[in-house]
């Protein structure tokens, strides 16, 4: 029977356990110190997206993470509230057969224990028999205390269940600044005070250039970068404090600036302040252009230079322009030529992979000759001393003794040779389905016989057929197909049902499992349209079916409703009363064994 393939099975199909407790928020940090939003989330159920396995309704986001409640209760609670472990008062309560009580997180903890018991009257402990305390927990969560900011300054006292609504308005909780940069905690009522006058990083304005920003970066902004802020100038002259972005214009008319003669590229070394180099200026006119014209000169000569040498490079430029083409069109041959050398290496490397294949084919065939040979010789030697034991017999043959001891040996000689008989019919089975076995994974199953196949499918003599067996590679997995031509499952009776098979091979130990490699089962179109009909599918690692074969080979798996009867009957896939099924598993990325 074979197995429909589907990649979103669950594998077992086992039920999943939860523990007892996964955890709850803490309350290890006094609640106070959530932000709103956080206690908002905790405390209104209905904005979980997920609640705990641990929780029990709007509770959940007072509970601990370990023992009991820590509150100031107003009064104080009754001993059957508290925890045997801890001995808070209970939160999450569990009731054990012995009928005591603990905090969730308490009894997950004993149970965690080899061999876990009551810490009050040693009795085992089960976890199947611990079970949920409501009614006490009802009961605890009506008990009354003080607000968890008591220390704050909140007068207000409530119940546990009240405790979630309560902090979400509370005016004494600690909450953060609602400036990022900003790490202090301050009351929910002084928010507004912080913001305004404490918070060191309140929005802020520059009073020259009214940019805003974080008043702890003010200072840093008028030293540095502010544009309006007053500034001296750094050559200390008598200018009054400039604005920041007017001192680079400053800097070109400030009297006391040092600054280069403007005919420095001309060889002129004089350097001072401003009013030095106007001066300057005026007196050195006539050196000015002397120097100017003793450039030019020079500039000139180097031009004419210039023009001499391009002269004499453009004349050899046609010899470079014609040896570039001749380059260029022996390049292009050596590209070609190139070309056809790696075409040939890749035809080689073909024809030699295809000829060490059938060399290996060859070996494989020389070797079951050889035992053949081995056999035939051995079966000759004892027909030569058969035909030697019959000439002493009958040349000794007188009486009945004789006889019976001739036809004794004779006897055992007849059943030495059905034995050699049918090794050699093994032999030749053996021989024929290494003549017909594929090693590149790809199998083309010649089925002969349609119709008397069909009818004994349909009359269950033989419901389905197995093909020769046919390998990934010489040390490959080992595979076969097997197929129903009445159909089997869901194709019974309307369609033909096509499988797929692994096989125990001989090297499967060095072999990677499960099997993973894509399969293709092909039904071949034996006409000129040579429409074939074909599926694919990957293996389900979880699959039975693709794990290291323990018997002779897996559980079948493919098509059940591989191609209907109608279609395979009235079209050109049956020729000759044969058929042809192509099986081709994907080798490209199977390592070598």
């Amino acid at each position: 029977m074979g197995e429909v393939m589907s990649s979103g099975s669950s594998p077992g199909g086992r039920e999943v356990l939860i523990p007892l407790q996964q955890g709850a928020p803490s309350l290890a940090t006094p609640l106070s110190l959530v932000p709103p939003t956080i206690l908002q989330r905790q405390a209104n159920p209905r904005s979980h997206t997920e609640a705990p396995p641990g929780s029990q309704g709007p509770d959940c986001g007072i509970l601990p993470v370990h023992g009991g409640f820590r509150d100031r209760f107003i009064a104080t609670p009754e001993p059957k509230y508290c925890c045997e472990a801890c001995r808070l008062v209970l939160c999450q309560p569990r009731q054990t057969e012995c009928g005591h009580r603990f905090c969730d997180s308490c009894i997950h903890e004993l149970l965690s224990q080899p061999n876990p018991v009551c810490p009050v009257d040693m009795e085992p402990l089960f976890k199947e028999k611990v079970f949920r305390d409501v009614c006490c927990h009802r009961e605890i969560m009506a008990l009354t205390v003080l607000c968890r900011s008591h220390s704050n300054g909140c007068p207000e006292h409530m119940t546990l269940q009240q405790v979630p609504d309560h902090l979400i308005v509370c005016p004494y909780v600690e909450v953060p600044c609602p400036l990022g940069k900003c790490k202090e905690r301050v009351m929910r009522k002084d928010i507004s005070d912080h913001l305004s006058f404490k918070c060191k990083h309140r929005e802020s304005s520059c009073e020259y250039c009214k940019h805003k920003m974080p008043l702890s970066e003010l200072q840093k902004h008028k030293e540095t970068v502010c544009p309006a802020f007053p500034v001296a100038c750094p050559n200390h002259c008598s200018h009054s404090p400039l604005l920041r972005n007017k001192l680079s214009s400053h800097q070109q008319d400030c009297p006391k600036s040092q600054a280069l003669c403007p005919f420095h590229r001309y060889g002129c070394t004089q350097k001072g302040s401003n009013q030095d180099i106007r001066d300057h200026e005026a007196e050195s006119a006539a050196d000015h252009l002397r120097m100017m014209m003793s450039r030019s000169c020079a500039l000139e000569t180097k031009v004419e230079d210039l023009r001499e040498d391009l002269l004499e490079r453009s004349k050899v430029l046609p010899g470079l322009s014609s040896r570039l083409s001749e380059l260029e069109t022996l390049n292009d041959e050596l590209r070609d030529k190139n070309r056809q050398t790696d075409q040939k290496i890749v035809n080689m490397q073909k024809l030699m992979s295809s000829q060490s294949e059938k060399l290996l084919e060859v070996e494989l065939e020389l070797r079951v000759l050889r035992l053949l040979r081995e056999e035939v010789g051995e079966l000759r030697g004892a027909l030569e001393n058969l035909r030697a034991s019959l000439a002493l017999l009958e040349q000794g043959a007188r009486g009945p003794a004789a006889t019976a001891s001739m036809e004794t040996q004779l006897s055992r000689h007849d059943d030495m040779l059905s034995v050699h008989e049918i090794r050699l019919a093994d032999m030749d089975l053996r021989f024929q389905v290494l003549e017909t076995a594929s090693f590149n994974g790809t199998l083309i199953w010649k089925i002969r016989d349609y119709k008397r196949r069909k009818q004994d499918a349909v009359a269950s003599k033989t419901s389905s057929l197995y093909s020769q067996p046919f390998y990934t590679g010489y040390f490959g997995y080992k595979m076969c197909a097997r197929v129903y031509l009445n159909g089997d499952g869901m194709g019974k009776g309307t369609h033909l049902s096509l499988f797929f098979v692994v096989m125990r091979g001989e090297y499967d130990a060095l072999l990677p499992w499960p099997f993973k490699q894509k399969v293709t089962l092909m039904l071949m179109d034996q006409g000129p349209p040579r429409k074939h009909l074909g599926d694919a599918f990957k293996p389900d690692p979880n699959s039975s079916s693709f794990r290291r074969p323990v018997a002779e080979m897996n559980i079948a798996s493919g098509c059940p409703l591989f191609v209907a009867q109608t279609v395979l009957e009235n079209g050109t896939y049956i020729k000759d009363d044969t058929i042809f099924i192509k099986v081709t598993v994907d080798t490209s990325d199977l390592p070598d064994p």
